[in-house]
């Protein structure tokens, strides 16, 4: 930018913050003049990559922190100012803001499955290697579809261009590899069309953008829109102005899956405002809670994680800057949206870089403004807030140049969630670390990489050339000739907080082993993702201690893994010589999505935060003839059997009022597991409010209301294994309700929280 036209863009910034109600920007846990060095900051950015101009909004706590235009709309044919209502070519952003979210309200409605085939719905494109593609890898770009097909495929109108794509093969195995594809998008957008009944862009425009009053968001601009539209590249002697610049998406006709949607900074605010207020938004509904949470989790492809229609941290999440978590999105034109759960903040940024020779580059600075922003929150002033960011035992450890373990011969214990805050392993990290010497890594059930369901092998780490010895086979527990040139047992592994999550169970066997031949144990701390305040079910009986059961915990219990390896060494006289490197910014009240540490599914099917939540109760059913939705996308959050009335059960647990938690009819067909292949019908269960749900008392309720419903055909001789506590399966079968069930469990928790008190941490 010239410097005569500094003063200009310095003049045209926007003015006060616009904020919901009287709140003043200090209300906002925001340092504003830290803030305001985004001035600076984008003018010299803008200047640098070539960028006529750009619109920053920052959303906090559901109010518009900042808004301010920058730099120019247009430079050629004529210059004029960039305003902050500038409507803007979306691109990519069109794949979350648009095609991502309309699958999400077609899966609300229940017209489709994560776990379809599209093929299912879009027969013609089940052909060449495509026929086993599901609605998810479309979503995370894991279908093993090409990127971009030729633009010639184009050339002869919509219909024909959906037939080359259908003709495509694969580059890829599905789910081997992730490949950003917006022909993958594509399919997306005519799926949407399919299902609906609708057009994308009508589609969407009722479902989404109407509810949520983004007027200026569309994929074909009337003409007042278009007249405040930044221009993009010019085409055939014409700068395009309101016309998508993405070539396929204009031979599309403008309506595609991929890219074609135009909008606001406000109404991408909007939109942010929406996801973090968990799917509502000025008393309007777009999607459930559970929905945003399903949508936005992260999950793990090939080189990094993804969500559904987001990016999480792979190469193309430069726009998250170096501090935020969460999940966003950009676009190939210079737009891009970040979302931060943790503290309610989400950065828009919205630039026509490829103006007016397509050779603009806002990638470093956006991601530079993301930072900054970060950088400027100072607190979290209302309740409920988020916790500063969580620094787990491996990032103490990583700060602290591995002092714990300088001069050891180390063996690990880990798995794929011994993951650092940036992502690298644990495994990685004290392979390359100075001083300490990685001899051997142990894997728990699922394995090295957390995707086995049966007996672990012995293996060999393809990265490092380590032997991977298993804990989970055969053997449980080290055998002395693996511990050979070991003095120092290292554990880092993701547990659920559930009693019957074998993991906890791993870490007890590997410290008594330890102290059996005096070997140090250290346990790199992690947090309980379900929280540490509540405490829930029946503890343990004496008598029923097992592999899922290694002590006389409460099912739901509360506490971290270095709090458990404390109590464990303690109560049970193990005398380990144990060291628990301690995490930083944990709240004991935090549930695992304030955190702002990366989600990695613990098990295959422990796939997000909501079935962590449910499984402690929905858990308990795994030994009886009741599906708990493994084999489908869903574990933990559907129960059913081809015998189970869904609709009577639905009713009789909606009619018990049960805290945070929704009940729906259903049926599904297990791929595997119990009733595989099998209708079922049954009951989906929604957590709609974390903090009130309780899930040992819908564990409870489901198991009385099964016995009323169903006392014949419910098989429940081993419901006890994973409970673990006589007393409450005698009450189970004098029909007391679930209510007195969980009222006699709470003399045993008291005495639990009583020993528990002395081993807490934080």
């Amino acid at each position: 930018m010239s410097p005569r036209l500094l003063p200009l863009a310095l003049a045209l910034l926007a003015g006060p913050a616009l904020l919901r109600g009287a709140a003043p920007p200090t209300d906002l846990g925001l340092d504003r003049a830290r803030l305001d060095g985004l001035d600076a900051l984008v003018l010299d950015g803008l200047k640098r990559g070539r960028a006529p101009g750009a619109v920053v909004l920052v959303v906090r706590h559901d109010a518009i922190a900042f808004r301010r235009a920058y730099g120019a709309r247009s430079l050629q044919p004529t210059r004029t100012p960039m305003t902050a209502d500038t409507v803007f070519d979306l691109a990519s952003l069109t794949k979350p803001l648009a095609t991502a979210t309309a699958v999400m309200v077609l899966l609300e409605q229940g017209k489709l499955r994560l776990s379809d085939r599209v093929a299912k719905h879009l027969p013609e494109f089940g052909r060449r290697g495509k026929e086993t593609i599901t609605v998810e890898q479309l979503l995370l770009h894991t279908s093993g579809l090409i990127a971009d097909n030729a633009l010639a495929d184009y050339r002869e109108g919509r219909a024909a261009a959906f037939k080359k794509i259908d003709d495509l093969r694969l580059v890829s195995e599905p789910g081997t590899r992730f490949v950003y594809s917006d022909v993958g998008y594509a399919v997306l957008g005519r799926l949407v069309e399919r299902l609906s009944g609708e057009t994308l862009d009508a589609f969407a425009q009722k479902h989404v953008w109407g509810p949520l009053r983004m007027r200026d968001t569309g994929f074909k601009l009337d003409k007042a829109r278009a007249g405040r539209a930044a221009p993009t590249e010019r085409i055939a002697g014409t700068f395009l102005r309101g016309e998508v610049h993405d070539p396929r998406a204009r031979a599309l006709g403008g309506v595609a899956g991929h890219a074609g949607l135009f909008g606001t900074a406000d109404d991408v605010g909007r939109f942010a405002r929406m996801l973090l207020n968990g799917g509502e938004l000025d008393g309007q509904r777009v999607l459930r809670p559970e929905t945003v949470r399903l949508m936005t989790a992260p999950r793990p492809v090939p080189g990094g994680q993804r969500a559904l229609g987001w990016d999480v941290r792979t190469a193309y999440s430069g726009n998250r800057g170096a501090l935020f978590a969460g999940f966003g999105h950009t676009g190939f034109t210079g737009t891009s949206l970040w979302v931060d759960p943790p503290s309610r903040t989400a950065v828009v940024f919205l630039s026509n870089r490829v103006h007016p020779d397509g050779k603009g580059n806002v990638t470093r600075l956006r991601g530079q403004v993301a930072t900054l922003v970060a950088s400027s929150i100072v607190k979290a002033p209302f309740p409920g807030g988020a916790s500063p960011p969580v620094l787990t035992g491996i990032d103490v450890l990583r700060r602290g140049s591995f002092k714990a373990l300088q001069g050891r011969r180390v063996g690990l214990v880990t798995n794929h969630t011994g993951i650092a805050r940036d992502g690298t392993s644990t495994i990685d990290l004290l392979h390359k670390a100075k001083g300490v010497e990685l001899v051997a890594l142990f894997a728990p059930e699922h394995g090295i990489r957390g995707a086995l369901d049966k007996p672990v092998p012995d293996g060999k780490d393809e990265k490092t050339g380590l032997p991977v010895y298993s804990l989970y086979g055969k053997r449980k527990r080290p055998s002395p000739q693996q511990l050979a040139g070991i003095d120092t047992l290292v554990f880092d592994v993701q547990d659920v907080g559930c009693r019957f999550y074998t993991y906890v169970t791993t870490l007890g066997l590997v410290m008594e082993t330890a102290a059996a031949h005096k070997l140090r144990v250290v346990v790199l701390d992690r947090p309980n993702p379900l929280g540490g305040l509540a405490v829930a079910g029946p503890v343990l009986d004496r008598k029923a201690e097992s592999f899922v059961a290694y002590h006389r915990l409460p099912v739901r219990h509360g506490m971290t893994v270095g709090e458990l390896a404390r109590l464990f060494n303690a109560e049970r006289k193990i005398g380990a010589d144990l060291h628990v490197v301690k995490m930083e910014g944990w709240r004991r009240e935090d549930l695992f999505d304030r955190t702002g540490l990366l989600w990695v599914n613990p098990s295959p099917n422990m796939r997000s935060l909501s079935a962590a939540l449910l499984y402690p109760g929905v858990g308990l059913l795994e030994m009886t003839n009741v599906s708990v939705g493994r084999g489908t996308d869903r574990p933990f959050e559907v129960i059913g059997a081809p015998w189970l009335d869904g609709q009577a059960l639905a009713t009789a647990l909606t009619r018990a009022r049960l805290p945070g938690a929704r009940f729906v009819p259903t049926r599904f067909t297990p791929s595997s597991s119990t009733h595989a292949k099998k209708q079922c019908g049954g009951v989906q269960l929604y957590v709609d409010d974390w903090e009130r749900f309780e899930p040992l008392l819908v564990g409870m309720a489901l198991a009385c209301e099964l016995r009323q419903l169903h006392p014949d055909e419910w098989q429940r001789r081993h419901y006890g294994v994973l409970l673990g506590h006589p007393e409450t399966l005698a009450a189970l079968e004098r029909h007391e309700p679930a209510e007195k069930i969980v009222r006699g469990w709470q003399k045993e928790l008291a005495r639990f929280l009583a020993v528990r008190k002395t081993h807490l941490l934080y």
